[in-house]
Protein backbone atom coordinates (compact mmCIF):
# COMPACT_ATOMS: atom_id res chain seq x y z
CA UNK A 1 0.00 0.00 0.00
CA UNK A 2 1.06 3.44 -0.88
CA UNK A 3 -0.26 6.72 0.83
CA UNK A 4 0.15 9.89 0.43
CA UNK A 5 -1.02 13.38 1.78
CA UNK A 6 -2.59 16.67 -0.50
CA UNK A 7 -4.35 19.50 0.26
CA UNK A 8 -8.73 18.55 -0.04
CA UNK A 9 -10.55 20.77 -2.16
CA UNK A 10 -13.69 19.20 -1.70
CA UNK A 11 -14.49 16.85 1.43
CA UNK A 12 -15.47 13.17 0.32
CA UNK A 13 -14.60 9.56 -0.16
CA UNK A 14 -14.04 7.49 -3.08
CA UNK A 15 -12.89 3.72 -3.92
CA UNK A 16 -12.21 2.56 -7.39
CA UNK A 17 -9.79 2.07 -10.26
CA UNK A 18 -7.41 4.86 -11.02
CA UNK A 19 -7.21 6.32 -14.58
CA UNK A 20 -3.26 7.71 -14.55
CA UNK A 21 -3.41 10.77 -17.49
CA UNK A 22 0.17 11.29 -18.15
CA UNK A 23 1.29 14.94 -19.74
CA UNK A 24 0.41 15.38 -22.92
CA UNK A 25 4.19 16.09 -24.37
CA UNK A 26 5.85 13.20 -25.96
CA UNK A 27 10.23 12.65 -25.92
CA UNK A 28 11.14 11.16 -28.83
CA UNK A 29 14.23 10.00 -29.78
CA UNK A 30 15.88 10.01 -33.37
CA UNK A 31 17.03 6.90 -34.45
CA UNK A 32 18.48 5.43 -38.02
CA UNK A 33 16.80 3.00 -39.83
CA UNK A 34 17.89 -0.30 -41.83
CA UNK A 35 14.63 -1.10 -43.68
CA UNK A 36 13.06 1.93 -45.08
CA UNK A 37 9.54 -0.05 -46.89
CA UNK A 38 9.28 -1.57 -43.59
CA UNK A 39 9.39 2.00 -41.72
CA UNK A 40 6.34 3.47 -44.28
CA UNK A 41 4.48 0.28 -44.30
CA UNK A 42 4.47 0.80 -40.16
CA UNK A 43 3.60 4.39 -40.45
CA UNK A 44 0.61 3.46 -42.82
CA UNK A 45 -0.73 0.88 -40.46
CA UNK A 46 -0.62 4.22 -38.00
CA UNK A 47 -2.26 6.31 -39.95
CA UNK A 48 -5.33 3.46 -40.91
CA UNK A 49 -5.79 2.80 -37.32
CA UNK A 50 -5.80 6.68 -36.67
CA UNK A 51 -8.45 7.30 -39.45
CA UNK A 52 -10.70 4.40 -37.42
CA UNK A 53 -10.55 6.15 -34.49
CA UNK A 54 -11.74 9.49 -36.23
CA UNK A 55 -14.34 7.70 -37.78
CA UNK A 56 -15.51 6.05 -33.89
CA UNK A 57 -14.84 9.57 -32.41
CA UNK A 58 -17.13 11.72 -34.81
CA UNK A 59 -19.96 8.83 -34.60
CA UNK A 60 -20.17 9.31 -30.76
CA UNK A 61 -19.79 12.93 -30.86
CA UNK A 62 -22.74 13.07 -33.56
CA UNK A 63 -25.00 11.56 -30.88
CA UNK A 64 -24.01 13.23 -28.01
CA UNK A 65 -23.29 16.84 -29.02
CA UNK A 66 -24.46 17.32 -32.84
CA UNK A 67 -22.95 17.36 -36.03
CA UNK A 68 -21.63 21.18 -35.75
CA UNK A 69 -19.73 20.04 -32.98
CA UNK A 70 -18.71 16.81 -34.03
CA UNK A 71 -17.40 18.54 -37.41
CA UNK A 72 -13.91 18.84 -35.50
CA UNK A 73 -13.30 15.32 -36.70
CA UNK A 74 -13.85 14.99 -40.12
CA UNK A 75 -11.69 17.82 -40.12
CA UNK A 76 -8.89 15.66 -38.59
CA UNK A 77 -9.41 13.05 -41.20
CA UNK A 78 -8.95 15.45 -43.98
CA UNK A 79 -5.80 16.60 -42.72
CA UNK A 80 -5.01 12.89 -41.67
CA UNK A 81 -5.21 12.62 -45.91
CA UNK A 82 -3.49 15.51 -46.94
CA UNK A 83 -0.73 14.55 -50.06
CA UNK A 84 1.46 17.52 -48.61
CA UNK A 85 2.18 16.45 -44.88
CA UNK A 86 1.89 12.84 -45.67
CA UNK A 87 5.07 12.69 -48.34
CA UNK A 88 6.51 14.63 -46.28
CA UNK A 89 6.98 12.39 -43.60
CA UNK A 90 7.70 9.67 -45.79
CA UNK A 91 9.96 11.77 -47.99
CA UNK A 92 11.99 12.46 -44.18
CA UNK A 93 11.96 8.66 -43.48
CA UNK A 94 13.03 7.89 -46.99
CA UNK A 95 16.03 10.62 -47.60
CA UNK A 96 17.25 10.72 -43.50
CA UNK A 97 16.05 7.39 -42.69
CA UNK A 98 14.98 8.11 -39.30
CA UNK A 99 11.86 6.36 -37.19
CA UNK A 100 8.70 7.35 -38.12
CA UNK A 101 8.09 8.58 -34.66
CA UNK A 102 10.32 11.21 -35.45
CA UNK A 103 9.56 12.00 -38.53
CA UNK A 104 6.07 12.29 -37.37
CA UNK A 105 6.83 14.78 -35.08
CA UNK A 106 9.19 16.77 -36.99
CA UNK A 107 6.94 17.30 -39.67
CA UNK A 108 3.78 18.01 -37.37
CA UNK A 109 5.88 20.57 -35.65
CA UNK A 110 6.80 22.03 -39.21
CA UNK A 111 3.17 22.35 -40.54
CA UNK A 112 2.02 23.82 -37.19
CA UNK A 113 4.43 27.03 -37.21
CA UNK A 114 4.02 27.35 -41.15
CA UNK A 115 -0.04 27.59 -40.42
CA UNK A 116 0.42 29.66 -37.04
CA UNK A 117 2.11 32.15 -39.11
CA UNK A 118 -1.17 32.82 -41.84
CA UNK A 119 -2.81 35.65 -42.17
CA UNK A 120 -6.26 33.76 -42.15
CA UNK A 121 -7.80 32.98 -38.87
CA UNK A 122 -9.17 30.03 -40.07
CA UNK A 123 -5.72 28.72 -41.37
CA UNK A 124 -4.45 29.70 -38.09
CA UNK A 125 -6.35 27.05 -36.05
CA UNK A 126 -5.52 24.55 -38.47
CA UNK A 127 -1.88 24.51 -36.18
CA UNK A 128 -3.60 22.68 -33.10
CA UNK A 129 -5.35 20.45 -35.90
CA UNK A 130 -2.57 18.82 -37.20
CA UNK A 131 -0.85 18.83 -33.70
CA UNK A 132 -3.43 16.73 -32.78
CA UNK A 133 -3.02 14.50 -35.36
CA UNK A 134 0.86 14.18 -35.64
CA UNK A 135 0.28 13.23 -31.44
CA UNK A 136 -2.34 10.46 -32.41
CA UNK A 137 0.02 9.37 -34.98
CA UNK A 138 3.42 9.35 -32.74
CA UNK A 139 0.96 7.14 -29.65
CA UNK A 140 -0.32 4.84 -32.50
CA UNK A 141 3.36 4.42 -33.80
CA UNK A 142 4.57 3.48 -30.05
CA UNK A 143 1.77 1.45 -29.40
CA UNK A 144 0.27 3.65 -26.84
CA UNK A 145 -3.23 3.05 -26.48
CA UNK A 146 -5.71 6.44 -26.34
CA UNK A 147 -8.29 7.14 -22.86
CA UNK A 148 -11.71 8.05 -23.58
CA UNK A 149 -12.32 9.39 -20.76
CA UNK A 150 -16.26 8.78 -21.97
CA UNK A 151 -16.26 5.23 -22.44
CA UNK A 152 -14.26 4.21 -18.93
CA UNK A 153 -15.71 2.74 -15.85
CA UNK A 154 -16.07 5.44 -12.82
CA UNK A 155 -12.92 6.15 -12.02
CA UNK A 156 -10.45 8.60 -9.74
CA UNK A 157 -8.81 10.35 -12.56
CA UNK A 158 -4.68 11.09 -11.42
CA UNK A 159 -3.09 13.33 -13.17
CA UNK A 160 0.18 16.41 -12.70
CA UNK A 161 -2.93 18.88 -13.20
CA UNK A 162 -5.85 19.87 -15.37
CA UNK A 163 -6.81 22.16 -17.64
CA UNK A 164 -10.25 23.83 -17.83
CA UNK A 165 -10.46 22.39 -21.55
CA UNK A 166 -9.56 18.74 -20.22
CA UNK A 167 -11.85 18.91 -17.52
CA UNK A 168 -14.65 19.97 -19.31
CA UNK A 169 -14.79 17.29 -22.36
CA UNK A 170 -14.93 14.50 -19.19
CA UNK A 171 -18.36 12.40 -18.89
CA UNK A 172 -18.79 13.78 -15.33
CA UNK A 173 -20.52 10.76 -14.24
CA UNK A 174 -17.64 8.49 -14.88
CA UNK A 175 -15.73 10.50 -11.97
CA UNK A 176 -15.36 9.21 -8.78
CA UNK A 177 -12.42 11.50 -7.51
CA UNK A 178 -9.26 13.94 -8.87
CA UNK A 179 -6.07 13.71 -7.34
CA UNK A 180 -3.18 15.95 -8.98
CA UNK A 181 0.04 16.89 -7.99
CA UNK A 182 -0.18 20.46 -9.13
CA UNK A 183 -2.90 22.85 -9.35
CA UNK A 184 -4.52 25.19 -6.95
CA UNK A 185 -7.72 25.44 -4.50
CA UNK A 186 -9.41 28.06 -6.76
CA UNK A 187 -8.30 26.23 -10.29
CA UNK A 188 -11.59 25.09 -12.38
CA UNK A 189 -10.83 21.30 -11.42
CA UNK A 190 -11.16 22.51 -7.92
CA UNK A 191 -14.14 24.15 -9.01
CA UNK A 192 -15.44 21.38 -11.02
CA UNK A 193 -15.07 19.12 -8.22
CA UNK A 194 -17.03 21.11 -5.85
CA UNK A 195 -19.89 21.48 -8.29
CA UNK A 196 -20.17 17.41 -8.93
CA UNK A 197 -19.82 16.61 -5.07
CA UNK A 198 -16.51 14.54 -5.64
CA UNK A 199 -13.68 14.54 -3.57
CA UNK A 200 -10.52 16.15 -5.02
CA UNK A 201 -6.94 16.55 -4.20
CA UNK A 202 -4.57 18.89 -5.16
CA UNK A 203 -0.34 18.90 -4.38
CA UNK A 204 0.00 15.45 -4.06
CA UNK A 205 3.80 14.19 -5.03
CA UNK A 206 2.62 11.21 -7.22
CA UNK A 207 5.10 9.62 -9.27
CA UNK A 208 2.91 9.11 -12.40
CA UNK A 209 5.24 6.62 -13.68
CA UNK A 210 5.16 4.16 -10.75
CA UNK A 211 0.99 4.57 -10.32
CA UNK A 212 -0.58 2.28 -13.22
CA UNK A 213 -4.16 2.68 -14.64
CA UNK A 214 -6.16 -0.25 -13.26
CA UNK A 215 -4.81 -0.05 -10.02
CA UNK A 216 -7.36 0.07 -6.88
CA UNK A 217 -7.39 3.82 -4.69
CA UNK A 218 -9.23 5.20 -2.00
CA UNK A 219 -9.71 8.96 -1.52
CA UNK A 220 -9.97 10.58 1.46
CA UNK A 221 -10.84 14.10 0.68
CA UNK A 222 -11.99 15.01 5.14
CA UNK A 223 -8.14 13.56 5.88
CA UNK A 224 -6.54 15.04 2.60
CA UNK A 225 -5.22 11.22 1.62
CA UNK A 226 -5.57 8.96 -0.96
CA UNK A 227 -3.64 5.28 -0.64
CA UNK A 228 -3.18 3.48 -3.88
CA UNK A 229 -3.51 -0.50 -3.15
CA UNK A 230 -4.93 0.18 0.08
CA UNK A 231 -5.28 -2.52 2.77
CA UNK A 232 -8.86 -4.02 3.48
CA UNK A 233 -9.21 -2.22 6.66
CA UNK A 234 -9.01 1.01 4.66
CA UNK A 235 -11.24 -0.24 2.31
CA UNK A 236 -13.41 -0.66 4.68
CA UNK A 237 -13.56 2.44 6.82
CA UNK A 238 -13.96 4.01 3.60
CA UNK A 239 -17.31 2.22 2.68
CA UNK A 240 -18.54 2.90 6.06
CA UNK A 241 -17.53 6.49 5.49
CA UNK A 242 -19.39 6.89 2.43
CA UNK A 243 -22.73 5.01 4.00
CA UNK A 244 -22.87 8.05 6.61
CA UNK A 245 -22.02 10.59 3.99
CA UNK A 246 -24.83 8.78 1.93
CA UNK A 247 -26.98 8.97 5.23
CA UNK A 248 -26.33 13.05 5.63
CA UNK A 249 -26.88 13.66 2.00
CA UNK A 250 -30.68 12.10 2.36
CA UNK A 251 -31.46 14.02 5.52
CA UNK A 252 -30.59 16.80 3.03
CA UNK A 253 -33.21 15.97 0.32
CA UNK A 254 -36.10 16.34 2.34
CA UNK A 255 -35.23 20.10 2.15
CA UNK A 256 -36.24 19.70 -1.64
CA UNK A 257 -39.15 22.33 -2.25
CA UNK A 258 -38.41 24.07 0.85
CA UNK A 259 -37.95 28.20 1.25
CA UNK A 260 -34.75 29.72 1.75
CA UNK A 261 -35.73 31.44 4.42
CA UNK A 262 -34.31 32.28 7.85
CA UNK A 263 -36.49 31.94 11.16
CA UNK A 264 -37.20 35.70 11.05
CA UNK A 265 -38.42 35.73 7.54
CA UNK A 266 -35.61 36.54 5.28
CA UNK A 267 -35.37 35.43 1.83
CA UNK A 268 -33.17 34.63 -0.32
CA UNK A 269 -32.28 33.17 -3.83
CA UNK A 270 -30.59 30.15 -4.00
CA UNK A 271 -28.99 29.31 -7.40
CA UNK A 272 -26.62 27.32 -9.15
CA UNK A 273 -23.59 27.79 -11.00
CA UNK A 274 -22.57 25.42 -14.47
CA UNK A 275 -20.25 24.93 -16.83
CA UNK A 276 -22.27 23.51 -19.84
CA UNK A 277 -26.14 22.31 -20.66
CA UNK A 278 -25.04 18.80 -19.59
CA UNK A 279 -24.36 20.27 -15.79
CA UNK A 280 -27.65 21.43 -15.67
CA UNK A 281 -28.96 18.24 -14.80
CA UNK A 282 -26.99 18.95 -11.61
CA UNK A 283 -28.78 22.03 -10.53
CA UNK A 284 -32.30 20.24 -10.89
CA UNK A 285 -31.76 17.98 -8.93
CA UNK A 286 -30.16 19.58 -6.22
CA UNK A 287 -33.74 21.97 -6.29
CA UNK A 288 -31.91 25.11 -7.75
CA UNK A 289 -34.15 28.32 -7.82
CA UNK A 290 -32.41 29.28 -10.80
CA UNK A 291 -28.71 29.36 -13.11
CA UNK A 292 -27.02 32.30 -11.50
CA UNK A 293 -23.77 31.23 -13.57
CA UNK A 294 -24.18 29.75 -16.61
CA UNK A 295 -20.20 30.32 -18.07
CA UNK A 296 -20.70 30.40 -22.34
CA UNK A 297 -16.83 29.99 -22.15
CA UNK A 298 -16.73 26.28 -22.08
CA UNK A 299 -18.74 26.30 -25.66
CA UNK A 300 -15.27 27.73 -26.72
CA UNK A 301 -12.66 25.72 -24.99
CA UNK A 302 -12.10 22.20 -26.12
CA UNK A 303 -12.55 22.72 -29.48
CA UNK A 304 -10.50 24.11 -32.59
CA UNK A 305 -12.71 26.77 -33.74
CA UNK A 306 -14.95 29.38 -32.67
CA UNK A 307 -18.49 27.91 -32.59
CA UNK A 308 -21.36 29.16 -34.76
CA UNK A 309 -24.04 31.44 -33.74
CA UNK A 310 -26.03 28.81 -34.13
CA UNK A 311 -24.30 26.11 -31.77
CA UNK A 312 -24.52 28.96 -29.22
CA UNK A 313 -27.91 30.03 -29.94
CA UNK A 314 -28.72 26.22 -29.04
CA UNK A 315 -27.14 25.93 -26.38
CA UNK A 316 -28.59 28.55 -24.34
CA UNK A 317 -32.36 27.85 -26.11
CA UNK A 318 -31.76 24.31 -24.64
CA UNK A 319 -30.37 25.37 -20.80
CA UNK A 320 -33.54 28.25 -21.34
CA UNK A 321 -36.12 25.04 -21.61
CA UNK A 322 -34.60 22.97 -19.36
CA UNK A 323 -35.18 25.56 -16.63
CA UNK A 324 -38.68 26.66 -17.71
CA UNK A 325 -39.81 29.54 -16.02
CA UNK A 326 -36.58 29.66 -13.61
CA UNK A 327 -34.11 32.55 -14.10
CA UNK A 328 -30.78 31.48 -16.37
CA UNK A 329 -27.85 34.21 -16.13
CA UNK A 330 -25.16 33.85 -18.85
CA UNK A 331 -22.32 34.96 -18.59
CA UNK A 332 -20.98 36.62 -21.80
CA UNK A 333 -17.46 35.26 -23.13
CA UNK A 334 -14.74 34.79 -20.34
CA UNK A 335 -11.37 33.63 -22.13
CA UNK A 336 -8.58 34.20 -21.38
CA UNK A 337 -5.95 34.25 -18.25
CA UNK A 338 -6.22 30.08 -17.03
CA UNK A 339 -9.12 29.65 -19.71
CA UNK A 340 -7.63 29.41 -23.38
CA UNK A 341 -8.14 28.27 -26.70
CA UNK A 342 -5.80 28.08 -28.98
CA UNK A 343 -7.55 29.74 -32.02
CA UNK A 344 -8.43 32.67 -30.51
CA UNK A 345 -4.50 33.56 -30.87
CA UNK A 346 -4.02 35.54 -27.75
CA UNK A 347 -0.44 35.14 -27.44
CA UNK A 348 1.83 34.84 -24.64
CA UNK A 349 1.63 37.30 -21.84
CA UNK A 350 3.30 37.76 -18.85
CA UNK A 351 0.27 38.29 -16.59
CA UNK A 352 -2.43 36.91 -17.49
CA UNK A 353 -4.85 37.31 -15.16
CA UNK A 354 -4.30 40.91 -15.74
CA UNK A 355 -4.19 40.84 -19.53
CA UNK A 356 -6.08 40.24 -22.32
CA UNK A 357 -9.69 38.46 -21.61
CA UNK A 358 -12.90 38.48 -21.08
CA UNK A 359 -15.47 41.44 -22.12
CA UNK A 360 -11.73 43.72 -23.19
CA UNK A 361 -11.86 40.71 -25.93
CA UNK A 362 -15.22 40.93 -26.78
CA UNK A 363 -14.83 44.74 -27.14
CA UNK A 364 -11.83 44.72 -29.27
CA UNK A 365 -12.85 41.69 -31.29
CA UNK A 366 -16.55 42.73 -31.27
CA UNK A 367 -17.55 40.35 -34.73
CA UNK A 368 -16.89 37.47 -31.83
CA UNK A 369 -19.04 39.50 -29.38
CA UNK A 370 -21.76 40.23 -31.79
CA UNK A 371 -21.77 36.33 -32.77
CA UNK A 372 -22.74 35.63 -28.83
CA UNK A 373 -25.08 38.04 -28.32
CA UNK A 374 -27.02 37.39 -31.23
CA UNK A 375 -27.23 34.12 -30.04
CA UNK A 376 -28.20 35.40 -27.04
CA UNK A 377 -30.87 37.77 -27.86
CA UNK A 378 -32.76 34.75 -30.18
CA UNK A 379 -32.32 32.30 -27.11
CA UNK A 380 -33.75 34.82 -24.58
CA UNK A 381 -37.36 34.42 -26.65
CA UNK A 382 -37.78 30.91 -25.19
CA UNK A 383 -37.18 31.27 -21.39
CA UNK A 384 -35.85 33.81 -18.39
CA UNK A 385 -32.70 34.90 -19.84
CA UNK A 386 -30.62 37.22 -18.39
CA UNK A 387 -27.07 38.86 -20.04
CA UNK A 388 -23.86 39.11 -17.51
CA UNK A 389 -20.62 40.98 -18.76
CA UNK A 390 -17.61 40.16 -16.99
CA UNK A 391 -14.20 41.74 -15.81
CA UNK A 392 -16.24 45.25 -15.89
CA UNK A 393 -14.01 48.10 -14.44
CA UNK A 394 -15.71 51.51 -16.07
CA UNK A 395 -18.73 53.02 -16.86
CA UNK A 396 -17.52 53.59 -20.46
CA UNK A 397 -17.46 49.60 -20.84
CA UNK A 398 -21.06 49.84 -20.24
CA UNK A 399 -21.66 52.23 -22.80
CA UNK A 400 -19.57 50.67 -25.48
CA UNK A 401 -21.55 47.41 -24.45
CA UNK A 402 -24.90 48.50 -25.48
CA UNK A 403 -23.76 50.47 -28.25
CA UNK A 404 -23.05 47.20 -29.91
CA UNK A 405 -26.08 45.67 -28.43
CA UNK A 406 -28.06 48.18 -30.24
CA UNK A 407 -26.47 47.28 -33.35
CA UNK A 408 -27.40 43.79 -32.79
CA UNK A 409 -30.79 44.45 -32.52
CA UNK A 410 -30.72 46.18 -36.01
CA UNK A 411 -29.53 43.62 -37.51
CA UNK A 412 -32.14 40.85 -36.37
CA UNK A 413 -35.06 43.31 -36.89
CA UNK A 414 -33.42 43.56 -40.48
CA UNK A 415 -33.04 39.97 -41.10
CA UNK A 416 -36.88 39.49 -39.35
CA UNK A 417 -35.26 37.29 -36.91
CA UNK A 418 -37.74 37.27 -33.82
CA UNK A 419 -35.22 38.40 -30.81
CA UNK A 420 -35.95 39.59 -27.08
CA UNK A 421 -33.69 42.08 -25.22
CA UNK A 422 -33.24 40.82 -21.48
CA UNK A 423 -31.95 42.18 -18.16
CA UNK A 424 -28.73 43.15 -18.40
CA UNK A 425 -26.09 42.60 -15.36
CA UNK A 426 -22.39 42.71 -14.74
CA UNK A 427 -19.98 41.20 -12.63
CA UNK A 428 -17.85 42.93 -10.05
CA UNK A 429 -14.78 41.33 -9.78
CA UNK A 430 -12.07 44.38 -9.78
CA UNK A 431 -11.69 47.08 -7.52
CA UNK A 432 -12.36 49.76 -10.16
CA UNK A 433 -16.17 48.04 -10.31
CA UNK A 434 -16.45 48.40 -6.29
CA UNK A 435 -15.47 51.96 -6.06
CA UNK A 436 -17.72 53.13 -9.05
CA UNK A 437 -20.86 50.52 -8.31
CA UNK A 438 -22.46 53.40 -7.90
CA UNK A 439 -22.53 55.20 -10.86
CA UNK A 440 -22.63 51.21 -12.70
CA UNK A 441 -25.71 50.64 -10.60
CA UNK A 442 -28.00 53.51 -12.58
CA UNK A 443 -26.99 51.59 -15.85
CA UNK A 444 -27.53 47.59 -15.38
CA UNK A 445 -30.23 45.96 -13.84
CA UNK A 446 -28.22 43.95 -11.77
CA UNK A 447 -25.01 42.95 -10.10
CA UNK A 448 -23.40 39.60 -9.12
CA UNK A 449 -20.01 39.63 -7.10
CA UNK A 450 -17.37 37.59 -8.62
CA UNK A 451 -15.50 37.19 -5.62
CA UNK A 452 -13.27 34.58 -6.87
CA UNK A 453 -11.36 37.54 -9.16
CA UNK A 454 -12.31 40.52 -6.97
CA UNK A 455 -10.11 38.29 -4.26
CA UNK A 456 -7.34 38.10 -6.23
CA UNK A 457 -7.38 41.23 -8.01
CA UNK A 458 -7.88 43.21 -4.09
CA UNK A 459 -5.29 40.78 -2.40
CA UNK A 460 -2.51 41.01 -5.79
CA UNK A 461 -2.69 37.02 -5.32
CA UNK A 462 -2.88 34.89 -8.27
CA UNK A 463 -5.19 32.56 -7.59
CA UNK A 464 -4.03 29.75 -10.07
CA UNK A 465 -0.75 30.09 -7.81
CA UNK A 466 -0.42 26.88 -5.77
CA UNK A 467 2.49 28.47 -3.53
CA UNK A 468 -0.01 31.53 -2.57
CA UNK A 469 -2.82 29.17 -1.56
CA UNK A 470 -1.53 30.20 2.39
CA UNK A 471 -2.14 33.89 1.46
CA UNK A 472 -5.35 33.81 -0.71
CA UNK A 473 -7.96 34.62 2.59
CA UNK A 474 -11.10 35.44 0.79
CA UNK A 475 -12.57 36.44 4.43
CA UNK A 476 -10.27 39.09 4.60
CA UNK A 477 -12.09 42.67 5.94
CA UNK A 478 -11.48 44.34 2.73
CA UNK A 479 -13.12 41.48 0.63
CA UNK A 480 -15.99 41.81 2.78
CA UNK A 481 -16.36 45.55 3.25
CA UNK A 482 -16.39 45.40 -0.97
CA UNK A 483 -18.75 43.52 -0.38
CA UNK A 484 -21.23 45.22 1.77
CA UNK A 485 -20.41 48.13 -0.54
CA UNK A 486 -21.77 46.72 -3.60
CA UNK A 487 -25.24 45.50 -2.03
CA UNK A 488 -26.02 49.05 -0.81
CA UNK A 489 -25.18 50.84 -3.75
CA UNK A 490 -27.11 48.56 -5.50
CA UNK A 491 -30.05 48.71 -3.43
CA UNK A 492 -29.81 52.50 -3.45
CA UNK A 493 -31.21 52.50 -7.48
CA UNK A 494 -33.18 49.48 -6.70
CA UNK A 495 -31.27 46.82 -8.40
CA UNK A 496 -30.71 43.55 -6.56
CA UNK A 497 -26.90 42.40 -6.22
CA UNK A 498 -25.89 38.53 -5.78
CA UNK A 499 -22.89 36.51 -5.33
CA UNK A 500 -21.71 34.17 -7.82
CA UNK A 501 -17.86 33.30 -6.68
CA UNK A 502 -16.57 30.69 -4.47
CA UNK A 503 -17.27 32.54 -1.32
CA UNK A 504 -20.71 32.53 -2.02
CA UNK A 505 -21.17 28.33 -0.78
CA UNK A 506 -19.28 29.49 2.65
CA UNK A 507 -21.48 28.50 5.30
CA UNK A 508 -19.31 30.79 8.31
CA UNK A 509 -20.25 33.58 5.80
CA UNK A 510 -23.66 32.50 5.19
CA UNK A 511 -25.39 34.53 8.02
CA UNK A 512 -23.02 37.68 7.15
CA UNK A 513 -24.05 37.44 3.74
CA UNK A 514 -27.95 37.80 4.62
CA UNK A 515 -27.18 41.14 6.94
CA UNK A 516 -25.35 42.55 3.98
CA UNK A 517 -28.64 42.36 2.56
CA UNK A 518 -27.03 39.97 -0.46
CA UNK A 519 -30.18 39.22 -2.44
CA UNK A 520 -28.98 36.04 -4.18
CA UNK A 521 -26.35 33.27 -3.54
CA UNK A 522 -25.34 31.36 -6.93
CA UNK A 523 -23.18 28.10 -5.89
CA UNK A 524 -22.07 24.74 -7.24
CA UNK A 525 -25.23 22.93 -6.86
CA UNK A 526 -23.74 20.19 -4.70
CA UNK A 527 -24.02 23.48 -1.83
CA UNK A 528 -27.54 24.16 -2.52
CA UNK A 529 -29.41 22.01 0.21
CA UNK A 530 -26.81 22.83 2.28
CA UNK A 531 -26.74 26.25 1.91
CA UNK A 532 -30.38 26.64 2.77
CA UNK A 533 -30.24 23.80 5.56
CA UNK A 534 -28.01 27.15 6.77
CA UNK A 535 -30.33 29.75 5.90
CA UNK A 536 -33.06 28.16 7.75
CA UNK A 537 -31.73 27.76 10.70
CA UNK A 538 -30.34 31.40 11.04
CA UNK A 539 -32.19 34.41 12.70
CA UNK A 540 -30.35 37.50 11.16
CA UNK A 541 -31.13 40.17 13.02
Amino acid sequence: MLKLSGKPVYKGIAIGPVVVLKPHGQQIKRTKIENIEAEISRFAKAGEKAAEQLVKLYDKAVGEVGEASAAIFEVHKMMLEDEDYLEAIQNMIRIEKVNAEYAVAKTGDNFAEMFAGMDDDYMRARAADVQDISNRLIRNLMGKEEIDLNSIEPSIIVADDLSPSETVQMDKKKILAFVTVHGSANSHTSILARMMNIPALIGVPVDLEEIQTGMQAVVNGFLGEVYFEPTEEICCQAEDKIKEELEKQKLLQILKGQENVTLDGKKINIYANVGSVGDIGYALENDAGGIGLFRSEFLYIGRSDFPTEEEQFQAYKQALQMMADKKVIIRTLDIGADKQADYFNLGKEDNPAMGYRAIRICLKQPDIFKTQLRALLRAAVYGNLSIMYPMITSVEEVLKIYEIIKEVQEELEKMQIPYKLPEQGIMIETPAAVMISDELAELVDFFSIGTNDLTQYTLAIDRQNEKLDDFYKPHHKAILKMIGMVVDNAHKCGKWAGICGELGADLELTKEFLRMGVDELSVSPSMILKIRQSVRAIVVF
